[in-house]
């Protein structure tokens, strides 16, 4: 039986993500690169397939510091950082953050953030059903 630790992302938890990330990628015919950061932001976990961009390892780690940092989508960050918009250049912040979509927080069972997948190589739709589909992982270990 898989556990979540209250405050912080097993590397237990984070290699099923991985293997469900690669799994999706591979379903899609896609190379990419995919980061797992601890509740800290710091990198728990990293694949690059091969073939992946090498310009793409950073965006992937960035992806999933951004969704720690804020504890949200970095879809939504995106959105809120158009023109306009509450967080406008906040991209500029953090030593360079990622705000369109293919990160997303880890929560555990108590709702907690305790770390973010991020994944870069393809589309940012691509680039997001692959984050999903490792955040998939961790929400069915969390439910075991």
């Amino acid at each position: 039986m898989s556990t979540i630790s209250p405050s912080d992302i097993t590397t237990e938890l984070a290699e099923k993500m991985l293997t469900a990330a690669i799994t999706k990628s591979v379903d899609l015919g896609l190379k990419m690169n995919i980061a797992i950061v601890d509740a800290g932001a710091n990198l728990k976990a990293f694949y690059r397939m091969d073939g992946a961009w090498i310009g793409s390892v950073d965006i992937a780690c960035k992806k999933a510091k951004t969704a720690r940092y804020f504890d949200m989508p970095t879809g939504q960050i995106g959105e809120l950082s158009q023109p306009g918009g509450t967080l406008y250049h906040i991209e500029n912040s953090n030593g360079g953050l990622i705000s369109f979509p293919g990160g997303l927080p880890i929560t555990n069972n108590q709702g907690a953030v305790i770390g973010a997948i991020g994944v870069s190589g393809a589309s940012v739709e691509d680039d997001h059903a692959v984050a999903a589909a490792g955040l998939d992982a961790a929400l069915q270990a969390c439910a075991s």
